[in-house]
């Protein structure tokens, strides 16, 4: 593994290297634990060399007021993604399927599955049969009965 030198780390820190060197030095230091020290070390003595701060607050107050001066910028939104627009898509979906006569069919379908049918109980070719022969059963009873 290669490793990289303090001095480059120093520049690192004080962003003065190219873009593309920067992000080959970020890669590196998710895997070298001997650079992420070399790394801190160049943060430390870079910060003690900046100026220190008289007012801090003052500072921050000043910081806020320039973000508070800052307007959002609106996103525009699409005219198709607002909800006014869904209204009127689902009103002229709701007038063309009223004036093309669906809703009238569904409510002829509707009534139809709601009233029962009543249809006439066809006794089955089985069920016949055997009326037929309870029948003639019962027929030659009564004729023997009646001898």
């Amino acid at each position: 593994m290669n490793h990289v030198a303090y001095e480059q780390w120093m520049l690192y820190v004080k962003n003065e290297l190219t873009e593309q060197v920067r992000e080959g030095y970020d890669d590196h230091l998710y895997s070298c634990d001997e650079c992420l020290e070399l790394y801190l070390q160049a943060v430390d003595e870079v910060e003690s060399q900046l100026p220190i701060l008289t007012n801090a607050d003052d500072f921050t107050n000043s910081i806020m007021a320039q973000v508070a001066k800052t307007k959002k910028q609106k996103t525009k939104v699409a005219f198709y993604q607002k909800t006014a627009f869904h209204y009127a898509i689902a009103a002229a979906m709701t007038v063309l399927f009223m004036s093309s006569g669906v809703f009238q069919s569904i409510t002829k379908y509707v009534d139809a599955v709601q009233e029962p049918t009543i249809e006439e109980r066809k006794p089955s070719v089985t069920e016949g049969l055997v009326n037929k022969t309870f029948a003639f059963m019962d027929n030659m009873k009564n004729r023997e009965a009646n001898k």
